[in-house]
């Protein structure tokens, strides 16, 4: 039995060759079936990708909200906290507590904003600037290859349906769908 074959049927190999029952019986169109289908593959998919490049980033001394820190100062330069905690996709308390960790560790510092003194911008320091230009390349490159065995085509349909995705769900819960 191939695994589309077991959606169809109430019971589940076992290991031993044993079956169990379904716990729950199957009472979705397949149109939902297909959409639930697709939402445990895209949450496989980014455990998976994101517990890899964890794993890779912990080597150099860094947890991922740190290493998107220094990679959004190392592409677009400094930033406020507001503009970081917008890009990495966290609160404003969660990009402060990364930022005093980076800054205990001497790679980023915050200065106040030279046009509005209330807002504090996030630079990178020397030493940060010398880890993340270490780090990005080895990163992007390891990126690169874990696409390869798709093709470019595809990668850009895949970006593109992923939005595509991204933006409808935030449509319906009332987001402004931005991506």
């Amino acid at each position: 039995m191939t695994p589309r074959d077991q959606s169809e049927d109430p019971t589940t190999e076992l290991p031993d060759g044993a079956a169990r029952e379904a716990s729950a019986p199957r009472n979705w169109s397949a149109e939902e079936e297909t959409s639930l289908r697709l939402w445990v593959t895209l949450a496989r998919s980014y455990l998976t990708l994101s517990r890899v490049v964890s794993a890779r980033v912990l080597e150099y001394g860094l947890t991922m909200p740190q290493f998107g820190i220094l990679e959004a100062l190392h592409h677009l330069g400094p930033l406020s906290l507001g503009e970081l905690a917008e890009k990495l996709l966290v609160t404003g308390g969660n990009v402060t507590y990364v930022m005093d960790r980076l800054e205990a560790q001497g790679l980023v510092e915050r200065r106040r904003s030279r046009t509005d003194r209330r807002v504090v911008e996030a630079y990178l320091t020397p030493r940060g600037r010398a880890l993340i230009s270490s780090v990005f390349p080895e990163h992007a490159a390891f990126i690169c290859d874990a696409m390869k065995h798709m093709s470019r085509e595809e990668q850009q349909e895949m970006r593109h349906l992923l939005r595509r995705l991204g933006r409808g769900i935030a449509e319906r819960a009332g987001e402004d769908g931005t991506l």
